[in-house]
């Protein structure tokens, strides 16, 4: 029998926790909860967002003072590729790929040697792979579209975290699977904050997925428990699911 499609969703979770996708699969699954729902929509209004006054942005979702938040929206707007973030060909896209399937926030044309460009910038993130924050790196129309994944969450120095990651090879995977030919490259996009990067498939990305494909397709039962770690303290099965946390008191010997 062949194995069972992952979703993009426990890739990512097992890749931040095994054991929380445990607990996830045993409770029947979890909704988004409306604050990050109201985060995410943030990505499908740059444009209203951009003729906010101050007061109107303060009451939004955001993470940023409002002139901060603004300026951020500024240099997106520098993109080659910001008409299809503000007004993308496709949005919030079933993608049923040979391993996983999930939802594609956005499905971008891309940006044509016509469009602006700029500089982009380069950074090593959180799984040492270098994403460029600049636009279409030398994409042409000819190209596949760009899947985007949107996160609720504040994005890291440089690059994106390791779930979201997976999840945007998850989502280049499942797209090459649809469209039958190769995409090599996703974007993900953190609407609070104004900040969109670049992922490029690599060899160490792909391997990730994989681990975390192999982990979602055998989990049977619990994975071992661990040490307590700074996730630990924020997750929503913290008093069920057995790993012993400790105070930074008792760390430090308080």
């Amino acid at each position: 029998m062949p194995p069972e499609t992952a979703t993009f969703t426990d890739l990512a979770t097992a890749t931040y926790c095994p054991r929380q996708l445990y607990y996830d699969r045993r409770e029947g699954g979890r909704a988004p909860p409306p604050e990050a729902t109201d985060r995410i929509d943030l990505a499908f209004r740059y444009p209203e967002l951009r003729r906010m006054d101050d007061a109107a942005l303060a009451a939004e979702p955001i993470d940023r003072p409002p002139a901060a938040y603004r300026a951020a929206l500024e240099r997106l707007a520098e993109r080659p590729d910001w008409a299809a973030l503000a007004d993308p060909s496709r949005t919030r896209v079933l993608l049923d790929g040979k391993d996983a399937r999930g939802v594609a926030h956005k499905l971008l044309r891309p940006a044509g040697p016509g469009d602006a460009s700029r500089d982009g910038s380069a950074g090593a993130g959180e799984d040492g792979d270098r994403d460029s924050d600049g636009g279409n790196n030398g994409a042409t129309e000819d190209d596949p579209p760009v899947p985007v994944i949107v996160s609720p969450g504040k994005p890291p120095e440089s690059g994106v975290w390791e779930p979201q990651s997976v999840r945007a090879v998850a989502a280049m995977h499942a797209l090459s699977w649809v469209e039958e030919r190769r995409v090599r490259r996703a974007l993900v996009e953190y609407p609070a904050h104004a900040v969109v990067r670049d992922v490029h498939l690599s060899v160490r990305r792909s391997g990730t997925y994989r681990r975390a494909l192999r982990t979602v397709r055998e989990l049977a039962g619990p994975p071992p428990r661990h040490s307590g770690s700074a996730k630990c303290e924020s997750c929503r099965h913290r008093e069920h699911c057995g790993v012993k946390t400790r105070s930074l008191r008792s760390l430090v010997g308080l």
